[in-house]
């Protein structure tokens, strides 16, 4: 018997990481399954693999075609944006499976209550009824556009599990959080998908960038926003350059204005080192990956998302550090380095970049590990079977087995771009620094030597004779 399943989710041309994440998924969750897509009305995808393969309603239509026809379940996707409005009345009329991306749905409920309906006095009252006095507060604050950091110890998700049969998540940090909050509702974690990209040579497009033979590539991806750590890898690009090294930092994606880039490039004298892409295709953020010598993946506070960035810099074998809270705990020690945000946090960015500089082995035995765990846990194929699975387990269905091959192929393009790659410095160089300009070189040396040793024994290598530069 084939289940009949309504997956709700937005889809490109919708810019979301859920609009990518349920494009990749879903050829591989149609081996199972007869997938219909729910989507906005008015939305028509962009990719005509889907039209093609999949029927597709408007969520509109979801309560009277479950009334006539009932699903064996449904799938509604939830996160932190308002990408996520019509399922999120969607999934109040009719109960389904919650897959939730964001532990942290304040943010959504705010631009929800306040903007959509224009409702600012219930966005209030359930700040109030979940936090108090305090809830209130913080809400009050939102509402006259101060951001408050609090939020993200006040997620506001749970009318969203209050509706759900059933929460699946991406992380146990987010299963084992929705459980204190909602303690009688069923949780499984499934793990999130990611196409695995060929390994490809970027020698050509490193050499287009004209940043120098010997630059050494610091890259973020996504967009950047106040969460997202650039203070402290800015400072972290300086000690590099004082230290004699050619160290430049790209950040693929967009800034928001609560980001005042070009004052921190100033305060941190890394002008010339600081370069922005802004909105790039898929050939480019590839293009952009295969030419990074280090990945960047820094956030807090974290609002319980699992990182499909992460997860595709891990797979295309990068040296990537992230930050050592949330879901990024459960990243092994071995396939990343974890940056911790205590008072060593600025201090271990610097040491663990300047070591992987200094030791290539350290970079090639990191890049092999993150390769080899997202094939071992994070292909797009187990997340399908294991959707499938958690399925089967909570409704009492016979295991599902593959019915066809998946719909279509999301093998990733790693074709040169269609423009050259011409990040834009943040502020152009008032100087150059040379390699000779090492004058800071003779303290993180013997700092970063402390550092070595550790990540040796992490990352199960045996101690180099040769740790610090002549």
């Amino acid at each position: 018997m084939t289940r009949r399943i309504a997956y709700c989710s937005p889809v490109n041309p919708i810019h979301s990481g859920i609009s990518d994440y349920s494009e990749e998924l879903l050829p591989y969750l149609g081996q199972y399954f007869d997938i219909t897509l729910y989507l906005d009305p008015q939305l028509t995808p962009s990719n005509p693999a889907i039209s093609q393969h999949l029927t597709v309603r408007s969520l509109a239509q979801l309560g009277a075609d479950q009334h006539a026809h009932p699903y064996d379940a449904i799938l509604y996707h939830m996160g932190n944006s308002p990408a996520h409005t019509h399922i999120w009345e969607a999934a109040q009329q009719t109960p389904g499976v919650v897959v939730l991306h964001d532990l942290v749905l304040h943010h959504f409920m705010l631009q929800y209550h306040a903007v959509h309906r224009h409702d600012s006095d219930t966005y209030l009252r359930l700040a109030e009824t979940y936090y108090g006095e305090n809830g209130r507060h913080i809400g009050q604050r939102m509402l006259r556009g101060i951001f408050d950091d609090a939020v993200f110890h006040m997620p506001l998700c749970q009318p969203v599990l209050e509706k759900a049969q059933l929460l699946i998540s991406h992380s146990r940090y987010v299963a084992d959080a929705a459980h204190i909050i909602a303690p009688q509702l069923a949780t499984a974690v499934v793990p999130m998908g990611v196409p695995v990209l060929p390994i490809a040579d970027a020698s050509a497009w490193r050499t287009q960038l004209g940043l120098g033979a010997d630059a050494f590539i610091l890259a973020s991806f996504g967009h950047v926003n106040p969460y997202k750590r650039v203070d402290q890898m800015l400072r972290t690009i300086r000690t590099l350059r004082q230290a004699g090294v050619n160290a430049h930092y790209i950040i693929v994606g967009s800034v928001s204005p609560a980001v005042s880039l070009p004052t921190l490039v100033r305060r941190t004298n890394t002008q010339g080192a600081v370069h922005v892409t802004g909105y790039v295709s898929a050939s480019e953020f590839n293009a952009y990956v295969a030419l990074s010598d280090i990945c960047i993946n820094l956030r807090h506070p974290t609002a319980g998302e699992t990182s499909a960035s992460l997860l595709r810099l891990l797979a295309a074998a990068k040296p990537t550090l992230i930050t050592a809270s949330g879901s990024f705990l459960e990243i092994p020690d071995t396939a990343a380095v974890h940056i911790p945000l205590d008072a060593s946090e600025r201090d271990m960015l610097s040491h663990t970049a300047y070591l992987l500089y200094r030791h290539p082995e350290l970079r090639q035995r990191l890049a092999a590990n993150a390769r080899a765990y997202v094939e071992a846990t994070h292909t797009l194929a187990q997340s399908a079977a294991t959707y499938a699975q958690t399925l089967a387990r909570h409704f009492g269905w016979d295991t599902p087995t593959p019915l066809r091959p998946a719909l279509w192929d999301v093998t990733p393009v790693v074709h040169h771009p269609e423009k050259p790659l011409t990040p834009q410095p943040v502020i152009p160089p008032h100087r150059t620094t040379s390699a000779s300009d090492t004058r800071h070189s003779d303290k993180l040396v013997p700092q970063a030597n402390q550092r070595l040793s550790q990540l040796m024994t992490e990352l199960h290598l045996s101690q180099p004779t040769d740790s610090a530069p002549s």
